[in-house]
């Protein structure tokens, strides 16, 4: 494992350490001398703006920057980003490694990423923003604002429930084909003629697909604006994000490609749940058993009525042009931190959600409902599951984030964004090495590494 000898983005600038990410097999140029003492001072001068700044780390932030390049040299990174605002300030900017291995292209300044699921915490800042401006009510049922929705039992499912999981949508029955998928009405047409499986508000699971529909339509229904087009000009526009949920065609060479880490057997994959949610083994197996065989509502609420039955849609120009307000979100690490601190700290001028609003948005809702598809009897408690408020998973030991209090949502391959409201925290990561492993300690290095240097 050597080092690389190409000339770096940023040399010294004044005083200031500017950490480089680099080419090779996980090797960071310029992060060796910062290893241990967390006191590093580096250039973050786009800390008032949304570009993205410098790469490096405030006075005080410099464990944040071992850990980011512990990443690369322990579970493994091909490139990566990671930042961090508190109390609105950027004081963590971090990138490096590869957007392409095999093309042996950097990751930079202003490489994005598929960011999965962390969408989903977008979307739901889109709908807490209507709420909080008295344009959608959380009790009110779907059908004041979509009517055709309420068909075959859905005419009192309240909003809330869409966001909480709580519906019983996780499913189409379909079919559906992936130009279907990417075309939104034929979903939304599914939608409208699904039954629940269950009695809506007595129980819960991932709606993994399904979610950015719902939410999205209702988003639509409200302002005559897709959830895309909506989130571009009331968080993106003014924050100045490098985000898109529906990416347009010029950005595409910024994309960093996805590469899959290393396959695991099932017997790590239980190993990996029983380590992170402290459940025994017995309830462990029962759980995955029920949950992700074959067949099971799990599996096909990933598959979205046939639409995604292969992983290879994920790679293609439909996908990302498309809006998939569950998944498909292009992101850099800055624009995710800086979008999450906003919800609870002015950034430049901007504040989005209000306390009582987060207050709101972030009440837990599945500690209240039975997770569906479990055998009777079996039990899994919400925060050791699936602590999920209104669109946004709360901290709990499979995601812990911050603190008890913290907020966010993680995407499958391991990035995630989250805040803070108690230490006015915004943070993002993302990576192109997806990692399905439920014990990934990436993301969660960086976290702990935050909540030390916050003292």
């Amino acid at each position: 494992m050597g080092m690389t000898s190409e000339t770096p983005e940023h040399g010294l600038v004044g005083r200031r350490t500017v950490l480089k990410g680099v080419v090779g097999a996980g090797v960071l140029t310029g992060l060796t001398g910062l290893a241990g003492h967390g006191t590093a001072s580096a250039s973050v001068s786009g800390s008032d703006a949304g570009d993205g700044g410098e790469c490096g780390v405030a006075r005080g932030w410099g464990k944040v920057a071992d850990a980011f390049r512990a990443n690369f040299e322990g579970p493994g990174e091909v490139g990566a980003a990671c930042s961090v605002y508190v109390g609105g300030r950027l004081v963590v900017n971090l990138w490096g490694g590869l957007a392409d291995r095999a093309a042996n292209r950097r990751w930079r300044r202003n490489t994005i990423m598929q960011v999965a699921s962390t969408t989903k915490g977008a979307t739901a800042i889109c709908a807490h923003l209507l709420v909080q401006r008295g344009l959608l009510d959380l009790d009110a049922p779907v059908v004041r604002y979509w009517p055709e929705f309420g068909a075959h039992g859905k005419d009192q499912i309240p909003v809330r429930w869409l966001l909480s999981h709580q519906a019983g949508l996780p499913i189409v029955d379909g079919p559906l084909t992936f130009e279907q998928a990417c075309a939104w009405d034929p979903v939304i047409r599914a939608l409208e003629a699904q039954p629940p499986l269950w009695e809506p508000g007595t129980q819960h699971i991932y709606h993994a697909n399904t979610y950015g529909y719902l939410v999205g339509e209702v988003v639509r229904r409200i302002t005559g604006k897709s959830l895309g087009t909506f989130f571009a000009e009331e968080v993106a526009r003014p924050l100045g994000l490098s985000a898109w949920i529906g990416l347009p065609a010029r950005h595409e060479p910024r994309v960093a490609k996805i590469h899959n880490a290393a396959p695991f057997s099932v017997e790590e994959l239980l190993a990996g749940m029983i380590r992170v949610t402290g459940l025994d083994a017995e309830t462990v197996t029962a759980w995955v058993t029920a949950l992700y065989s074959p067949g099971s509502v799990a599996m096909r609420a990933g598959e979205l009525g046939g639409a995604f039955t292969t992983s290879d849609y994920f790679t293609t120009r439909a996908w990302r042009a498309s809006e998939h307000p569950a998944a498909n979100m292009v992101a850099d690490a800055h624009s995710i931190a800086r979008m999450y601190a906003a919800t609870v700290s002015n950034v430049n001028g901007v504040r989005l959600l209000n306390p009582a609003t987060v207050a709101r948005a972030t009440e837990i809702h599945t500690d209240k409902t039975s997770m569906y598809g479990l055998p009777s009897g079996l039990n899994i408690p919400a925060d050791r599951s699936f602590n999920m408020s209104l669109g946004f998973w709360r901290a709990c030991p499979p995601y812990p984030m911050l603190s008890p209090a913290s907020f966010g949502h993680p995407g499958s391959g391991g990035s995630v964004g989250f805040a803070d409201p108690d230490a006015g925290v915004g943070f993002g990561y993302a990576t192109n090495l997806w990692n399905f492993r439920p014990d990934d300690p990436r993301a969660t290095n960086l976290a702990n590494a935050v909540r030390t240097c916050l003292g």
